[in-house]
């Protein structure tokens, strides 16, 4: 009769160890590492066609931005001042625009294209097309 005992709790022990090591082995953590991986392309795909650069602290933001071919950039003044937004080649040019406003230029060709404000001449930036 005891080594009928000591045998039923060796079974219990042994079960109490096989349901821990189940509970603490599952594979709820690799699936979660596995899903921001996924997540990762959506959140580089809006970079690439990103098309809009903010005018803020008196500087362009990105300073350089790439585009595909045929691509609208959006600039907004998010400064207090005026600005332009002029190519250094001449290729493109807006007005004067104030606080909230916005210039839009299509790339409809491949390059890089460089600009500035003809207002503050130390603002620079560039639109590379692909």
């Amino acid at each position: 009769m005891h080594h009928t005992r000591f045998a039923v709790l060796m079974v219990a022990v042994m079960l109490a160890i096989a349901a821990c090591s189940s509970t603490s082995t599952p594979a709820t953590p690799a699936p979660a590492s596995v899903a921001p991986s996924a997540a990762a392309p959506s959140v580089a795909a809006p970079a690439v066609t990103g098309s809009d650069v903010s005018i803020a602290d008196f500087s362009f933001q990105p300073a350089t931005i790439t585009v595909p071919v045929g691509t609208t950039v959006t600039w907004t003044n998010n400064d207090g001042a005026n600005h332009t937004v002029t190519a250094d080649d001449g290729s493109f040019k807006s007005e004067s625009f104030g606080s909230g406003a916005t210039f839009s230029q299509t790339f409809a060709t491949a390059g890089t294209f460089a600009y500035h404000c003809a207002i503050h001449s130390t603002m620079k930036g560039t639109v590379v097309v692909k």
